[in-house]
């Protein structure tokens, strides 16, 4: 059982914005498999659905709670859904991370992300995978806890929109053939889209 998880802040307030792209990820991951998410069992703060891609089980789900208490749901997940820790994929925001570049890596710090805090607290460990997607770096004088909070720019918003889409191939990479795959898919996907923008 693989278990894909999107961070966000959940609200209307926060729809678009750039801590919100993880869970903009899985979403669109449910809608390109056509399936709706449903109130998580009881006692967990998610919303889930429950897929299959190429014959593999996977369970998706977006975290009701707020970005920082966002293993105050992932834990829960993991024990009712019996999944393994490197069964886990949770996509996030990744201000260290260049804009539109994506990443898979397993274990390691939060790297300032407090919903990636949260979760190696609940569970006791970091040895889950992690889909960071790079929103940027603030620019001068802005507070990173405001930057991932607003919304892109309109120039910024059309190139995410591939980002997303090129986050979708890689989660699904991990649904079929675990966390190297997902790796290799991510890195495929930046050197395309490298080569179609010449940078």
């Amino acid at each position: 059982m693989r278990l894909v998880v999107g961070l966000r802040n959940p609200g209307s307030k926060y729809e678009g914005t750039r801590h919100n792209i993880g869970g903009e990820v899985v979403a669109a991951l449910a809608a390109e498999l056509d399936v709706s998410f449903k109130r998580g069992p009881r006692r967990i703060a998610a919303d889930v659905a429950e897929v299959h891609v190429d014959g593999h089980r996977a369970v998706l789900a977006i975290p009701r709670t707020f970005m920082n208490e966002s293993g105050r749901a992932v834990a829960p997940l993991l024990r009712y859904y019996h999944a393994d820790l490197d069964d886990l994929l949770v996509a996030h925001d990744d201000i260290d991370l260049p804009f539109a570049k994506l990443r898979v890596r397993i274990g390691g710090r939060s790297g300032g992300n407090n919903g990636i805090r949260s979760i190696i607290r609940s569970l006791g460990s970091d040895g889950f995978w992690r889909l960071k997607i790079g929103v940027g770096r603030p620019p001068n004088r802005v507070d990173p806890a405001d930057y991932v909070l607003s919304r892109f720019r309109k120039d910024e918003r059309a190139i995410m929109d591939q980002v997303v889409d090129d986050a979708v191939s890689v989660a699904g990479a991990f649904i079929v053939d675990g966390g190297e795959a997902a790796r290799r898919r991510a890195g495929e996907a930046n050197a395309a889209r490298e080569e179609r923008t010449g940078g």
